[in-house]
């Protein structure tokens, strides 16, 4: 019988932190009574179905396995200058590890640490069958503005069918690694993996995410996410 997809996490985890003004990177604050990646990488290691989990750094990241001593998954010192660099090593990685076109890839950003395995079960569940893959995201709530560069209202937008999008975003690693492919050779701005395979013309599932799910950017962000985590049972 043919071997059944299995399911890969892939954790880029080789950002600086430039904006979050912590003074160093933001995946190594300390937060609750760990750091934020080790928070990160405890809530993808309670997804059973997760295989293995891979958690690509910098190539001079040497403090990593001290600030994320649990960690017991597979870890890769080839990541790049963006996040779309970080996940394509990250791949080839996978792909050293015996894993196939057909394997699924779940690519969660490391400073999203208040991640649940409810919301990536979620994820599984809708994407497992599906012919391109998803991602977590959230319907917008608010009311959409454009500004000027001297932070002025230009116009609102119309906010229906907009959503953000969120981590952990789920696709087959051969449609995967071909995005990102061509995406880059093309030029295209690769924000996230659901981008990449947008510009080969298929259109990735929103699966609803939750509010919780942030990515910490900004230092507020440590405060509210430090109160969260705090609050769990």
């Amino acid at each position: 019988m043919p071997e059944l997809p299995r399911c890969f996490a892939l954790v880029p985890c080789a950002g600086v932190g430039q904006r979050a003004g912590i003074g160093g990177p933001k995946q190594y604050a300390a937060l609750a009574g760990r750091t934020v990646v080790a928070h990160t990488l405890a809530a993808l290691a309670e997804v059973q179905r997760i295989s293995h989990t891979l958690v690509v750094l910098s190539p001079d990241d040497a403090v990593f396995e001290q600030h994320a001593p649990a960690f017991a998954g597979w870890v890769a010192r080839t990541g790049g200058a963006t996040r779309a660099d970080s996940v394509a090593a990250g791949l080839r990685a996978l792909r050293a590890r015996d894993a196939h076109d057909e394997d699924w890839v779940l690519v969660h950003d490391a400073a999203r640490c208040l991640l649940q395995a409810v919301w990536v079960n979620r994820l599984i569940d809708a994407c497992l069958d599906d012919a391109v893959g998803g991602l977590l995201a959230l319907p917008l709530a608010d009311t959409l503005k454009a500004g000027t560069t001297a932070d002025r209202v230009a116009t609102t937008l119309d906010r229906s069918a907009k959503w953000l999008a969120q981590t952990p975003q789920m696709f087959r690693l051969g449609l995967l690694q071909r995005a990102l492919h061509e995406g880059a050779a093309a030029g295209v701005n690769i924000t996230d993996e659901a981008s990449a395979i947008e510009a080969l013309g298929l259109a990735p599932r929103l699966v609803p995410g939750d509010l919780e799910n942030f990515k910490l950017t900004w230092p507020a962000d440590f405060a509210l996410a430090e109160r969260l985590l705090r609050s769990r049972p």
